[in-house]
């Protein structure tokens, strides 16, 4: 098959668990083949299935590297969006509680594509490239609705080459399609020309041009 995200050819990663998984010879990126991706049902029985609650210390704490960064870089005059916020947009509630011009955008949750239609200073994307059925459209749109200058702020687990992929925990989710090493995002930083990558185990921020 071919990659999802850069359209190259792809070589066997892994047979497991009665699913297959193939790596780009270019990007490096990981991906499920397609055949087992649920479908939006099971996709959305799934999610439901998160108890992702906003006042969880725990959540709050996991998400800190992100709102750290915003609260660090941008003003409660910039205009921000959570994209794939999920049940529990924790992000959006820690900012709008600091004063913040956020809104968040989910498929499943929050679906107003009207949002999908302005432009924004910063976007969050907290445990949510992992999900992507179609990597290069969604990296597309985030470009699209980020504003110059702008960031968007990403947070995923990252494979690299001292990882046993077979036993990776990381893959087990059902709804995790789309894994990513250094080398893939340095691919993206290109591809969509963005200024910077910036990459850290908290955090990976894109810098727009």
């Amino acid at each position: 098959m071919l990659c999802l995200l850069c359209n190259s050819e792809t070589i066997l990663c892994s047979e497991i668990q009665e699913k297959t998984y193939y790596k780009c010879t270019k990007c490096e990126g990981i991906m499920l083949d397609p055949s087992h991706f649920l479908s939006q049902g099971k996709e959305k029985e799934h999610y439901d299935l998160h108890q992702n609650d906003i006042n969880d210390h725990a959540y709050q704490n996991f998400v800190s590297p992100i709102v750290n960064g915003v609260l660090e870089t941008y003003s409660s005059t910039h205009k921000g969006l959570d994209f794939g916020a999920g049940s529990g947009p924790v992000i959006t509630h820690l900012l709008v509680n600091n004063e913040y011009d956020i809104v968040a955008y989910d498929p499943y949750f929050c679906s107003d594509k009207k949002l999908l239609e302005k432009r924004y200073d910063y976007i969050v994307c907290c445990e949510v490239m992992e999900h992507f059925y179609n990597p290069a459209k969604e990296f597309g749109l985030l470009k699209s609705l980020l504003l110059p200058n702008g960031t968007l702020y990403c947070k995923t687990k990252l494979y690299n080459p001292t990882i046993n992929f077979t036993t990776w925990w990381y893959k087990n989710d059902p709804t995790h399609v789309f894994f990513y090493s250094n080398n893939t995002l340095l691919w993206i930083k290109n591809q969509y020309k963005f200024e910077s990558v910036t990459i850290n185990d908290a955090i990976i921020t894109f810098k727009n041009t």
